[in-house]
């Protein structure tokens, strides 16, 4: 089907601002249309994606529309956070002019993966008479407790290293080409951007700054159909799950081995995710007949655990039922009988060097979490017995904790691990837990020392086949960096056995078809100029501080289009003593280039954490220039008081 494209338009919205869109059209009339509404830029920050999307889907019969959020790429407006009141608010008046034009046929459908899959969901719950269904990826109901901020009460660096990478984002100029007022928009983004890491931080429980636009407040609200996809090795997995378990609007989830990206574009078992996104919309605005299971799950096979991104094995699954199974940790064991005694466990702060990046997708480089063994070393670990039978695991696993700590505030890390024949230990789910939180992540409390406490944590979701003759491993840890910060004192967490346990979520399932290979489609017409590149290096100073370091640098290339160039590198740095939490220090920065004939603009902007036992320090700096004149240069700090973290 021909397909006409609209490089640029403006969507206006009630109060005068504008939303800058693209769009494609296919010829024959009025279509459904399907929305993708983000902060990344649809001139050049997601331009690479969008190629092997929007086009597929109009050459399928339907209107694509992309749109940048107020106050990030060529939109009008100030950008305020993420998941605002405004930008809920702009989205609801932009599916109204979507559906109000005279190529859209009144019917609206929304797809996005993170923040695109975050507001789909939250939209759907706003109810846009328009907005008929949703395809929604690496998302979550609960931005507390399934996000980049916190994780069981705990304080995820990713919330420093997100904000971050939202204020090296923002920084960025709207394109000449289509604003002469470029450089006052420039500037003035560069003014009011808010201090994010600082902003979310002062949040650190689950209160009605994380209720809003949290669907599971109330999942009665979605009555879009709703197709929820997530992958095995990225951070979002609890979404498709209890979205199938919760939602009254027709529901399917799709769970493959992908990282945190659109499933055609993934490095890991690469598959037609355009097929998906067609069949539900065809399903739920064009009439169509043809349904899915409820729930698709892809189930891992043993992998030898490996940083390198590759094409895992196992098998597609359907129709999952629970037969859950409870285990009980004794002695270095788990055991089919409750435990007795008491286990002291006390890491050191290094533990959690054997995990992948916190996000993996979002490095060019390899970046998965390798063998567990150095971190099961620093761990209490308890083994059950090589299995008789292979078994199939699909959900989330449920520990229970009676414990004791020595300090006011600690927290544990809890790690599921598929331990092999030879030995090699590969993580399958994990989750941090803030032991001040044990009675809600809304009233944490500080620990009396020596006093029995009782905590309920679920891991994240998993899905695996574990082969008969391995053995499943729970390792438990007092710290988890740098993916966890850690609390301000190195504690130790007393187990008391007799009262602790971990259900499994053991399944039998019927072996099903998941979606096939990609289907051919088209890529970015644009000049390479600089190829990407990515290296990490840990390595341990004289006194026992172990630094990771990682670069990205994630090309140049200017567009066959409209000519824009652009480009962009990333360089980050993690440290910690394991004997001194207080040690731990994060710094960033991000380098962004932009050209054209006679324009040439470049942005500077620095991160830094770190923390005593009071307070976090945070830092950020931005410099922009025109040239090599510096034409705008604004540094923050703040201190943000620690709480229960």
């Amino acid at each position: 089907m021909t397909i006409r494209i609209i490089e640029h338009l403006w969507v206006p919205l009630p109060d005068g601002r504008r939303l800058a869109a693209k769009v494609w059209l296919p010829e024959g009339g009025a279509a459904a249309a399907i929305l993708e509404y983000l902060p990344y830029r649809k001139r050049d920050g997601t331009a690479p994606r969008d190629a092997t999307t929007h086009p597929v889907f109009a050459e399928a019969g339907y209107a694509c529309v992309r749109v940048d959020i107020a106050g990030t790429g060529d939109s009008d407006g100030i950008f305020d956070d993420e998941y605002s009141e405004q930008e809920l608010s702009d989205g609801e008046a932009v599916i109204a002019w979507v559906a109000a034009q005279e190529w859209c046929d009144g019917q609206v459908g929304m797809i996005g993966i993170s923040w695109g899959g975050f507001n789909g969901l939250q939209l759907a719950a706003r109810r846009p008479p328009a907005l008929k269904a949703i395809v929604t990826v690496c998302s979550t109901v609960d931005r507390y407790a399934d996000d980049i901020h916190f994780m069981g009460g705990c304080l995820l660096t990713d919330n420093f290293n997100w904000a971050g990478q939202m204020h090296a984002y923002n920084t960025r100029p709207p394109d000449p080409a289509l604003r002469e007022d470029w450089r006052a928009r420039w500037l003035e983004r560069i003014e009011t951007l808010p201090f994010m890491a600082a902003d979310w931080l002062r949040h650190p429980v689950r209160d009605d700054f994380w209720k809003h636009g949290s669907v599971c407040e109330d999942f009665g609200a979605i009555q879009a159909a709703t197709l929820s996809l997530g992958g095995w090795t990225d951070a979002y997995v609890n979404a498709p799950l209890a979205l199938v378990e919760n939602l009254d609007a027709p529901v399917a989830a799709l769970l493959g081995p992908w990282e945190h990206k659109y499933p055609h574009i993934a490095k890991t078992n690469a598959a037609d995710f355009h097929g998906e996104v067609i069949g539900w919309f065809d399903r739920w605005m064009r009439g169509g007949e043809e349904d899915v299971p409820q729930v698709r799950a892809y189930l891992l096979d043993w992998d030898e655990p490996s940083p390198h991104y590759r094409d895992r094995p196992g098998r597609w699954v359907t129709d999952p039922a629970a037969e859950p199974l409870t285990l009980y940790p004794d002695g270095g064991v788990l055991g089919d009988l409750p435990g007795g005694g008491e286990v002291a466990v006390r890491s050191p702060a290094t533990v959690g060097a054997a995990s992948a990046y916190f996000c993996v997708g979002m490095r060019m480089g390899n970046e998965l979490a390798v063998d567990q063994g150095g971190d099961d070393a620093g761990s209490t670990c308890f083994d059950t017995g090589p299995l008789d039978e292979d078994m199939d695991l699909l959900g989330r696993a449920e520990a229970v904790l009676s414990f004791s700590v020595d300090k006011p505030v600690a927290q544990v890390c809890l790690r599921l691990c598929d331990v092999s024949p030879e030995g090699g230990s590969a993580r399958i789910s994990y989750r941090a837990f803030n032991l001040c939180h044990h009675v809600g992540h809304d009233v944490p409390e500080r620990l009396e020392p020596g006093r029995c406490y009782t905590a309920r944590v679920l891991l994240n979701a998993c899905g695996l086949r574990v082969k008969a003759g391995h053995r499943l491993r729970l390792a438990v840890s007092t710290g988890y960096w740098p993916v966890v910060w850690p609390a301000p004192e190195a504690a130790t967490v007393t187990l008391h056995l007799d009262d602790c346990a971990l259900t499994l979520p053991r399944v039998t399932v019927t072996e099903g078809d998941g979606p096939p290979a990609p289907r051919d489609y088209p890529v970015r017409d644009a000049e390479v100029l600089r190829e990407p590149d990515s290296r990490t290096e840990r390595r341990v100073e004289d006194d026992g501080t172990l630094v990771l370091e990682t670069f990205d640098d994630f090309g140049m290339a200017r567009d066959g289009l409209h000519g824009l160039v652009d480009g962009s590198t990333v360089t980050q740095r993690f440290s910690i003593h394991p004997d001194d939490p207080l040690s731990a220090d994060h710094w960033a920065q991000w380098e962004f280039e932009f050209h054209r004939e006679g324009w040439d603009v470049r942005i500077v902007t620095e991160n830094r954490m770190t923390a005593d036992a009071g307070a976090f320090q945070l830092w950020r700096k931005t410099t922009a220039y025109e040239g090599d004149t510096v034409v705008a240069e604004r540094e923050l700090s703040e201190d943000v008081p620690r709480g229960f973290l």
